[in-house]
């Protein structure tokens, strides 16, 4: 009778279950290894194979037809048809203009737009669209008007992807998801012109981030809360490996239709996944789908050598079909009346709707620049496949250095040093002379290591400043209004056509503005987290400046003391629940499936979920 008791207490739901079947046993190292974190290779090659594919040779105005017939050389048909300029004893030929008429005197009545299309020196790019579609001089902003097509498909397609996700399951939405990118990655090589090859390449934007986020969000809701950041810092370094690896497959495979082909055909083996990728069990609960929820538990535990536990089945069943009956109740009953919570209770109040704004715009200047220095590195250096190699490589140890310190030095002070020194990195580049590229190169790698690391720190921080009841609406707006600047940050990048370090000096005030600000938030690290609007209309409201000086969070002695874990984990009394701490700092010491893993950190990442437990996607709705 006390353990009937004692069972109708408890508030049992899949976290509950994890820890007997095994949170990170062999089962989720599987899955995770081999089909998860692989399936985020697709998104770094898609996000950054058009750098390659726009490259922009030395060009200059088509002879005309009558000429070409004539025995010149290519030098005697350009002095006569081509205006230029002697610059230290270097002739510079105009690449948009030419004279009218040859026989003619060369003032400036005599010059004309190119009349006959333009020639191409293809011993620096053999292959382009720059090239096949001509786009230099008035065309020379078509490129880049592709690369925001790119991003602003990419804000579509993460709430279309996010809504399938939530409906038909996170399995069929990846694989549909894949199926749009590799489609559109495969059309965009057969492209007959500009503008059909830039719908293509909208359509491969539809897929991204959502074809990142999807497998995360598997991997997530498949172990327990204390390896989020584990997986999130993964997947990270996954997605990394896919720009390192496009490098280099950009480096041997030179055209532009190969390397669309080269970048889309090998992912076709992913289509494999459909007999290996469980549909997440988490998505199968909150739809009432309990025999396939046991399945999957049940395989899980035999692949990680547990016992499955038999007798927590009716809890969980039992909280299942209260959520579901709590749902269909409240789309059936008339509807009360009952406080609403949506994006406008982000701003109802003065702490929250402050706390939003600079969130926000935090958000926007991270995303922004660091996706503005993803596309600015194959222009830095000598060798733009070794630029981007190195740009991508710098990011890994600004992934660990994060992981290392945010849950000893906190948010606020990492964050702002890491997005100001990124943006004075950027700025400086300014002070450098034209000739000093390898210099420049340099202090471009220290801006991108800063500006990568300060995200693994700033969605985390923005998950616990939002109160729990709106943390995914908050997120979702957040990262909403954070995306905009990826449609905007490829026309300032087309500013270094002129100038190249003007891109970077923007880039930089807009790093370097958003660190600052950044201070202002309220630290989170061992904090108790607020749940409510209320509660997080008071997290930090008495905000001071012996507040914001503070750069390394005390820690209270309540969140040192850690609960006791039983020995046996089978024994369904253990407290399995750590509350009062912040999300980042869960204690682990006495989990033994923990004791294995490599760099060990003692954190789980607060994520954006619903009630059901399941984590969604970036989009706002």
């Amino acid at each position: 009778m006390t353990d009937v008791k004692m069972e109708d207490k408890k508030q049992w739901d899949f976290d509950d279950l994890l820890p007997h079947v095994g949170e990170f046993g062999r089962y989720q190292k599987l899955l995770v290894w081999l089909v998860c974190l692989p399936a985020c290779i697709p998104c770094g090659f898609h996000a950054f194979n058009q750098l390659f594919m726009a490259n922009v040779p030395d060009h200059w105005c088509k002879t005309p037809p009558d000429l070409e017939q004539q025995n010149w050389t290519l030098i005697e048909r350009k002095m006569a048809t081509i205006p230029y300029t002697v610059n230290q004893g270097v002739m510079e030929f105009s690449k948009c203009t030419m004279f009218n008429n040859i026989s003619e005197t060369t003032d400036g009545n005599n010059i004309t737009d190119c009349l006959f299309g333009w020639e191409f020196d293809n011993s620096t790019v053999s292959s382009s669209i720059v090239i096949d579609f001509e786009l230099v001089c008035s065309r020379s902003l078509y490129p880049t008007i592709g690369l925001s097509l790119l991003n602003v498909g990419g804000i579509i397609g993460v709430y279309i992807f996010g809504v399938i996700s939530d409906r038909v399951g996170r399995k069929i939405s990846f694989f549909l998801c894949l199926s749009v990118e590799l489609a559109g990655g495969f059309l965009t090589a057969l492209a007959p012109n500009f503008w059909l090859w830039a719908a293509c390449r909208f359509v491969v934007g539809l897929t991204i981030p959502a074809i990142y986020q999807i497998p995360f969000i598997i991997a997530l809701e498949l172990v327990g809360p204390t390896y989020r950041t584990f997986i999130t810092v993964m997947t990270c370094l996954f997605y990394t490996l896919g720009m390192l690896l496009l490098s280099g497959v950009a480096f041997v495979v030179r055209d532009w239709t190969h390397l669309c082909y080269a970048t889309t055909l090998p992912f076709l083996v992913f289509f494999i996944y459909l007999v290996y990728l469980p549909e997440s069990p988490r998505w199968l609960m909150s739809q009432g789908r309990f025999a396939e929820v046991k399945s999957i538990m049940k395989t899980c535990a035999k692949i990680n050598g547990k016992e499955f536990p038999e007798h927590l089945l009716p809890q969980l069943e039992r909280k299942m079909t209260e959520n579901r009956n709590s749902s269909l109740s409240r789309q059936t009953t008339p509807k009360e009346p009952r406080k609403v919570v949506g994006v406008m209770s982000l701003f109802r109040t003065p702490n929250m709707r402050l706390k939003t704004i600079l969130i926000t715009f935090n958000w926007f200047a991270n995303n922004t620049v660091y996706v503005g220095l993803s596309y600015y590195g194959p222009v830095m250096g000598t060798d733009e496949y070794f630029s981007f190699f190195l740009s991508g490589l710098v990011e890994i140890p600004g992934y660990l250095f994060c992981w290392a310190v945010m849950d000893r030095w906190g948010r606020r002070w990492p964050l702002c040093m890491l997005m100001v020194v990124g943006g004075l990195f950027c700025v400086a580049t300014v002070l450098m002379p034209t000739d000093a590229v390898n210099e420049t190169l340099i202090l471009y790698l220290i801006a991108k290591f800063a500006i990568a690391a300060s995200f693994l720190i700033l969605y985390p921080f923005a998950g616990e400043l939002y109160p729990t009841e709106v943390r995914g609406i908050g997120i979702g707006f957040t990262a909403y209004l954070g995306g905009l600047g990826l449609a905007v940050i490829p026309f300032v990048n087309y500013l270094g056509s002129e100038m190249l370090v003007l891109p970077l000096v923007v880039m930089g005030f807009i790093s370097a503005i958003g660190g600052v600000v950044g201070l202002r938030l309220p630290e989170t690290l061992f904090k108790k987290l607020p749940q409510t609007m209320e509660e997080g209309e008071e997290f930090g409201k008495d905000f001071g400046m012996k507040d914001c000086l503070q750069c390394i969070p005390e820690k209270p002695e309540e969140c040192i003391e850690m609960h006791e874990i039983a020995g046996n984990v089978d024994n369904e009394e253990t407290p399995l629940r750590v509350e009062n701490t912040t999300p980042l700092s869960t204690p682990l010491a006495n989990r033994k499936s923990m004791r294995k893993i490599l760099v060990h950190r003692m954190s789980s990442l607060e994520l954006p979920v619903d009630k059901s437990g399941l984590v969604k996607l970036h989009y706002w709705y």
